[in-house]
């Protein structure tokens, strides 16, 4: 329907949720102190818990907006979401607000998409449709240390029914800090079908060496794929969309809109996020699905650093085809090979049964993201702090 802007669909009954009407009732909204912008946010207090919406279906919810004033990338990161379908006490949704943008790491940039967007890195914005049957919980949660006001909107749509071969969204975050050796870093996994794997949002903090990180390839495994997956990828900037290395960029459905490199490193960033949506090019499991990432960089050593490349390939098993040389062009040792960085990812997935999402802990969501020395802060920080 939302496909089609001409039609005019009378069995939608058109909803948003606020702070001033978080069960989204008709003609509710905007009634505090006399309707003129009363109480459009609240401060939310550290370890406070609060409810943004909660809805009697059947509907779906099609828009959320929402922001929090920057703040060191630790604060940022602590601020969670979580989903409930249907009365589940578990959610099926929950990660961090700012991985479910669409920005890991804790760090906003300015970036559009077609599922997610943070206009001017300030104004988050997702745009999955989320259909519920019986009611659907959206909360909160100030995890970090400090208050923080908070804005938001969710804006819904009450139907006569949701389709019956509609999938609930499920999105889960994980984070393997470090990886292992020789180990796929998994990014989804766990949840029974029929359903469809939407897409990831994957941070990578950057811990070992080489000139680039990001030859792995993404796998998917369903339906009974076990050593071998149905559908593989030929390198990690490739499954984003882009090709030989990987700049900042964005795309409908896929892009790396975080890049953060230290001064004169211009091909070595500290911090790297990506997504990618699989609208076009759907992935369905009837049963179930794993969807997985390997850890394998590129390296060259030049002819007389003999020692260097002894080292590095005593630490880091070769793949692919191994080491290769050009004396022609004194490379002593070209390859790619296996090595060990800080990865995360937050998959969405549509199940046709609401199932729990594995518990966040915040705690090691949040290690080793401070902000770096090189880092300035966001230019409205100073105007947010705390005395």
């Amino acid at each position: 329907m939302w496909s089609d802007p001409s039609r005019i669909d009378l069995s939608l009954d058109s909803r948003a949720a606020t702070f001033e009407n978080p069960d989204g009732a008709r003609g509710a909204g905007g009634a505090a102190k006399g309707g003129r912008k009363g109480a459009p946010s609240r401060i939310i207090g550290p370890g406070e818990r609060v409810v943004l919406a909660d809805l009697r279906g059947p509907g779906t919810i099609r828009h959320i907006w929402m922001t929090f004033p920057p703040a060191a990338p630790e604060v940022m990161r602590a601020q969670t979401l979580e989903v409930r379908y249907d009365g589940s006490k578990a959610p099926s949704i929950w990660a961090p607000c700012m991985d479910f943008f669409g920005m890991p790491h804790g760090r906003p940039v300015a970036y559009y998409s077609a599922l997610t967007a943070a206009q001017e890195g300030r104004g988050f914005n997702a745009y999955f449709p989320m259909p519920f049957r019986d009611r659907v919980e959206v909360t909160y949660t100030n995890a970090s240390n400090r208050p923080l006001p908070l804005y938001y909107q969710v804006d819904y749509t009450l139907e006569p029914a949701v389709a019956g071969d509609a999938g609930y969204l499920h999105a889960a975050f994980r984070r393997e800090n470090p990886t292992t050796m020789k180990q796929d870093f998994v990014i989804c996994d766990g949840l029974r079908g029929p359903g469809r794997f939407l897409g990831c949002v994957v941070g990578i903090r950057m811990l070992d060496s080489g000139s680039w990180y990001g030859e792995g390839e993404v796998k998917v495994f369903r339906d009974g794929d076990t050593t071998l997956p149905t559908i593989c990828g030929t390198g990690l900037e490739d499954y984003a969309g882009s090709a030989w290395g990987m700049g900042a960029h964005a795309a409908l459905y896929g892009g790396s809109p975080q890049q953060v490199y230290p001064p004169g490193q211009p091909n070595q960033p500290d911090f790297v996020g990506f997504y990618r949506w699989h609208l076009p090019d759907p992935i369905i499991f009837a049963r179930e699905m794993r969807v997985t990432i390997q850890q394998i960089g590129f390296a060259q050593f030049a002819a007389g650093q003999d020692e260097a490349f002894a080292a590095y390939e005593a630490s880091h098993p070769a793949a692919g085809g191994g080491w290769t040389s050009d004396t022609g062009r004194r490379v002593l040792a070209r390859g790619i090979a296996e090595r060990v960085d800080d990865y995360c990812a937050t998959a969405f997935v549509y199940c046709r049964e609401p199932q729990p999402a594995p518990a966040l802990d915040v705690a090691a969501a949040v290690a080793g993201i401070g902000r770096l020395p090189y880092e300035q802060p966001a230019p409205f920080e100073a105007m947010f702090a705390q005395g």
